[in-house]
């Protein structure tokens, strides 16, 4: 025998989810709330700003990542299929780092995929396939639009006060884009594989 529920359905506690609520945007894009950081309002809100860029362009990259790692072709298929994967693990990673940093400067970080296409840099691709040495040199494009503005960012946030961020720009974005850079690359050198 079932016990009786203590609460009415529809009622807090009930068990009942409250479905197809609606309500007012809490805090819009592109504002920040105050959070006792020791960071002023401008600063707070020019690194959110600036952050916001790198986050789209991250995420376009992260994506082109996944994309290409999946239309990977040729002689050396496995071992860009996995390289593209780990870069496009990375990036995730890095896309988290930078909407929590966003978060945290009390800004609004960009999630919303049809956002993202509004506020990034990188160039859109084909929908299909390219040749593998495009898909490279594209994934190399992205990462040199980003490492740019990441440098760039960094610079003028330091320059604010703001060390959080121009840490997290230089250690994690650059750093890791300048590593990635250096594999990807590496794969368009035309060496012969059975003769020297």
């Amino acid at each position: 025998m079932r016990p009786a529920p203590t609460t009415a359905p529809g009622q807090p506690g009930g068990g009942q989810p409250l479905l197809h609520q609606k309500g007012a945007e809490t805090q819009p894009f592109g504002t920040v709330k105050q959070l006792p950081i020791g960071l002023g309002h401008d600063t707070r809100m020019y690194a959110g700003q600036r952050l916001n860029r790198v986050l789209a362009d991250t995420q376009i990259l992260y994506s082109l990542y996944k994309k290409h790692h999946w239309l990977m072709r040729g002689a050396t298929f496995y071992a860009l299929h996995l390289m593209l994967d780990e870069h496009a693990e990375r990036q995730l990673a890095i896309v988290d780092a930078l909407a929590e940093r966003i978060q945290s400067l009390g800004a609004v970080a960009v999630g919303d995929p049809r956002h993202v296409a509004e506020l990034t840099s990188i160039p859109r691709p084909p929908d299909g396939v390219e040749p593998v040495p495009v898909m490279l040199s594209r994934l190399l494009d992205a990462h040199e639009r980003i490492l740019v503005d990441a440098r760039d960012a960094a610079a003028r946030i330091a320059a604010e006060g703001d060390e959080g961020s121009n840490d997290l720009l230089i250690s994690e974005v650059v750093r890791t884009g300048e590593a990635q850079v250096w594999f990807l690359a590496e794969h368009l050198v035309d060496t012969p594989l059975v003769r020297a």
